[in-house]
């Protein structure tokens, strides 16, 4: 029997994504797609690479009867929703918003939002009912550091440059993501204040409690659609072999997340789950590269990746998905 599947929210990048995984994922159905703007359209009218793979329709009905639920909503909308509309006891629901990430907000209507970071607590993702998936910049970042945090290695502030696509924005428009804005250009913004930081000191702080440095971040528009690569460092006192131990050990069970012996390029990731990570040692500093694609590993495919472990499936369920190197 597939598991029954709603989707709130469905015209937007995320949503896109998270259908075109879930039409192809085996032990799924898509049961409704709530959009109030799309209601009676086709699904491939709006998301038009799906032409031709679905003929689903976006409804004005939402079903409380389903196994889980996905929000696919804008930030700060999803408690909103919840408050309004009621599910199955039975019901798991996965927020792909910034509303449940933080402790501080975390409980809701009797229930705890488990942080959803395979890499960080899969077992606790495994026994949950609400899961609040990381953010993109958020995912790629923790990955990169979370093995120094694991044994207390990171006694120094951390310096981070990362550049995302266009798509990291969102499907509405503004001055800095059209074309003309956007074709030949770069530019940086929300520098050392962005919203993703609070998950990530929360996350290093539940690894290394004593952690009281600063992540110095500067987060960067590129000039392409999708994907994001980080560079991150830091002082380490150990020797690179030392480093590519520890990141091998920590992420040795890992399905989606590999370290890599040569430099990084986004394409290696663009279109997959994956999280890449290489490693340079320079005098006193550790230089970690980490790269992902922002609506996948950074938004979609680890919600699913998180559904197909709150429901005993197979982890990588769905998200075989094939890379764009050429």
């Amino acid at each position: 029997m597939k598991l029954q599947v709603g989707i709130i929210g469905g015209a937007g990048y995320t949503a896109g994504e998270l259908i075109r995984i879930l039409i192809n994922h085996k032990q799924v159905h898509i049961n409704f797609i709530y959009s109030t703007s799309n209601a009676g359209n086709q699904v491939s009218n709006v998301h038009q690479d799906l032409i031709g793979s679905t003929d689903l329709v976006f409804s004005s009905e939402i079903k409380p009867d389903i196994d889980v639920l996905f929000l696919c909503l804008g930030h700060g909308n999803s408690k909103s929703f919840l408050e309004q509309y009621s599910f199955s006891p039975i019901t798991k629901i996965i927020d792909l918003s910034n509303d449940f990430r933080l402790n501080a907000n975390a409980i809701f209507q009797g229930k705890e939002f488990v942080y959803g970071l395979p890499e960080l607590q899969k077992d606790k993702i495994k026994k949950a009912t609400y899961v609040a998936n990381p953010g993109c910049f958020a995912t790629a970042l923790q990955l990169a550091i979370l093995p120094l945090a694991s044994k207390g290695l990171l006694q120094n502030d951390v310096h981070i440059n990362a550049v995302t696509g266009a798509t990291g924005a969102g499907v509405s428009l503004s001055k800095t993501t059209h074309f003309t804005w956007r074709d030949n250009n770069f530019s940086y913004y929300k520098p050392f204040t962005h919203q993703h930081l609070g998950e990530i000191n929360q996350t290093v702080k539940q690894l290394q409690e004593n952690f009281d440095f600063d992540l110095n971040f500067m987060p960067n528009r590129g000039n392409f659609s999708r994907g994001i690569y980080a560079t991150t460092y830091t002082e380490y006192s150990g020797s690179l072999e030392d480093a590519k131990k520890l990141y091998e050990n920590y992420y040795k069970d890992s399905a989606f997340t590999f370290v890599s012996e040569n430099e990084l390029h986004l394409k290696q990731v663009v279109n997959t789950n994956k999280c890449l990570i290489h490693l340079h040692k320079y005098q006193n500093k550790l230089l970690i590269t980490s790269c992902i694609d922002n609506l996948l590993k950074g938004a979609s495919g680890q919600a699913v990746q998180n559904m197909n472990l709150m429901f005993g499936l197979e982890e990588k369920e769905g998200l075989k998905l094939k890379g764009t190197y050429f």
